[in-house]
């Protein structure tokens, strides 16, 4: 077995931003809670699932080019809850009947919600 299939592995997804304040607002209204925790002034960190987090952290070098999926049993419920916070998604795909509804921040990275067809 691969060492990163073992317990006691966690993964942190980030998306880097240019301005960290005109971001977080955005984030936090999709995730539909607060951060987890804060790990700098500039940096939020929410847990997604046990042991799967995602990060907004400023680094405007990197800025707008995260690409993250998440694959949920429940898509339309949460799609449905985004909304309702006033985010709407930016493109549909479907794979076979899966269907993949794409958001993008402000400043372009993306972050993808997947589920089987309802």
């Amino acid at each position: 077995m691969s060492e990163f299939l073992s317990d006691g592995v966690e993964l942190f997804a980030a998306s880097c931003v240019a301005d960290y304040a005109a971001a977080y607002p955005w984030w936090e209204s999709f995730l539909g809670m607060p951060p987890s925790f804060k790990a700098t002034p500039t940096e939020a960190v929410w847990e997604v699932a046990p042991h799967r987090w995602i990060v907004l952290e400023e680094r405007p070098e990197r800025a707008g080019n995260a690409t993250h999926t998440l694959f949920v049993g429940d898509l339309d419920a949460r799609v449905a809850a985004i909304s309702a916070r006033g985010i709407e998604p930016s493109d549909l795909e479907t794979y076979d009947g899966v269907r993949k509804l794409i958001y993008r921040d402000p400043e372009g990275n993306e972050i993808g919600l997947g589920g089987n067809p309802s």
